[in-house]
């Protein structure tokens, strides 16, 4: 059956097709340039969005975090400040690549009020450091932690709405936020 519907193609179909193969062909050589460029662009906006959050959280552990400038008296059964360390540089860098998720999208432009929940996150988790160790005040950094939990559950909610990738990137930065709370809260109660 399939064999009686076949017919020959004539001379100007074969050219036809021929000049749609020769155009698809230049075409494509064209599009890897673009895409490449366009790749280009996508890699440094990434690599921004991941460093700047990064130097920063370092720069705030060097500068404020150190144990030189611990003013409370440390209990024993305190987390050990390098794991702080490594939840705050571990959540920055999930965090920059979150936002630059959503940055991708177009999330910042539908959403403003995004951007501004994930700088808030961003200064309430430099401001923690330098709070608690710092200035020993412990319990101001429990406000700050509380905002800190409060900002994340937001950028949750806002990004998981532009991406669901993203959105779901911002859980494992709650579980950093948690040790940092219980943290804050062995300090105040101890």
């Amino acid at each position: 059956m399939a064999s009686a519907q076949l017919r020959q193609r004539t001379k100007e179909e074969e050219e036809k097709e021929r000049k749609i193969n020769n155009d698809m062909n230049s075409s494509t050589t064209k599009m890897p340039k673009k895409k490449s460029a366009i790749a280009k662009r996508g890699l440094r906006s990434l690599a921004i969005a991941i460093s700047l959050p990064l130097t920063l959280t370092l720069l705030n552990i060097t500068f404020f975090s150190s144990t030189k400038s611990f003013n409370i008296s440390k209990p024993s059964y305190l987390i050990p400040i390098w794991a702080l360390h490594l939840a705050s540089l571990c959540s920055a860098m999930l965090m920059g690549f979150s936002a630059w998720l959503v940055w991708a999208e177009g999330g910042f432009h539908r959403k403003p009020e995004a951007l501004m929940v994930y700088l808030g996150q961003v200064g309430l988790s430099l401001a923690w450091g330098p709070v608690v160790f710092g200035l020993g005040a412990s319990r101001v950094g429990l406000v700050v932690c509380v905002g800190l939990v409060g900002a994340l559950v937001g950028c949750s909610r806002m990004f998981r709405v532009v991406n669901p990738v993203a959105g779901q990137l911002v859980k494992p930065c709650l579980v950093s936020a948690a040790l940092v709370v219980v943290t804050n809260l062995r300090l105040v109660y101890c």
